[in-house]
């Protein structure tokens, strides 16, 4: 089972709540924790893995060979990403802009264009005290996280629970680490930010058609339009985390909230098993 903790925005919790949830799961069953922050994973701070492998991440890049193009333009023509422009004697590549599609190599009708690879970053593996974890962390000023994130999500283990820390907001990397998912948990605050948020990471993960809860941290305070946005949408808050300072001081030394409170295990197993219940009920809150 494949359990995604997302949310509209950094900050949140999220990391607090996948590295807790794995910790309390791993002397249940098995469990592997993947960390597809890929710009900036966080989750070794807390779990303290040792990493035992690595592997490069690279995409394919069009590499031109100026005795055989005639620069009829045509790969720029199909290039979506203008990572390549042709000038009357050669061809200019610009590979940080590269998708690496193929388009170019495919369609060019003198098969000028070939493709090699060009290094974006590293996916890592290794344990973690009982947990399998895995992350990715791509090159510094590198603008694509997908390919990394799809590298990660190829190391996921189908014979136990696969947690997934997801990179925050709702763009593209979002929807690359969460598809595919059987559950997604989304992690909010009792703010105005957190709601506008909140709302945009519901309509992402019902376009996904992944079935989702919410879980509300920091909570304690005044403003209540979280759960009442919660309330009128059908979506369940499965845990409610209170705002606590030693919470936050536990978080400030790297030590997850599972490990540093080991009496709250209890209420993320509880967590674990709400989201089974669900799943078994069918009842999560759905695509409208």
């Amino acid at each position: 089972m494949i359990i995604s903790v997302a949310s509209g925005k950094g900050g949140t919790g999220k990391t607090l709540v996948a590295t807790s949830l794995a910790f309390s799961l791993k002397s249940k069953q098995p469990v592997q924790l993947l960390d597809c922050d890929v710009e900036e994973p966080n989750d070794h701070i807390f779990l303290k893995p040792v990493i035992t492998q690595k592997e490069a991440v690279c995409i394919q890049v069009p590499k031109v060979d100026e005795a055989k193009c005639t620069h009829c333009g045509l790969c720029a023509e199909v290039c979506a990403y203008n990572a390549l422009a042709v000038l009357p004697d050669r061809v200019m590549v610009f590979p940080e802009l590269c998708h690496g599609c193929g388009a170019c190599s495919y369609l060019c009708p003198e098969k000028a264009i070939s493709e090699e690879g060009r290094e974006t970053g590293v996916v890592e593996w290794g344990q973690a005290d009982g947990i399998d974890f895995v992350q990715g962390r791509i090159n510094v000023g590198e603008a694509m996280a997908p390919p990394a994130i799809r590298q990660v999500r190829e190391r996921a283990n189908a014979d136990g629970v696969v947690i997934i820390d997801v990179p925050p907001g709702t763009s593209c990397p979002v929807v690359e680490a969460i598809k595919g998912s059987h559950f997604c948990l989304l992690v909010t605050e009792p703010t105005p930010f957190g709601l506008n948020d909140l709302v945009l990471a519901v309509e992402t993960v019902r376009e996904l058609n992944i079935p989702l809860a919410v879980v509300l941290n920091r909570a304690g305070g005044e403003y209540t339009k979280v759960e009442e946005y919660c309330r009128k949408e059908n979506i369940p808050i499965l845990l409610t985390i209170p705002l606590d300072t030693e919470i936050a001081r536990l978080y400030s030394r790297g030590v997850t909230l599972a490990e540093g409170m080991p009496e709250t295990q209890e209420m993320f197993i509880l967590l674990w098993d709400e989201i089974r219940k669900i799943l078994d009920e069918g009842t999560g809150s759905l695509k409208r």
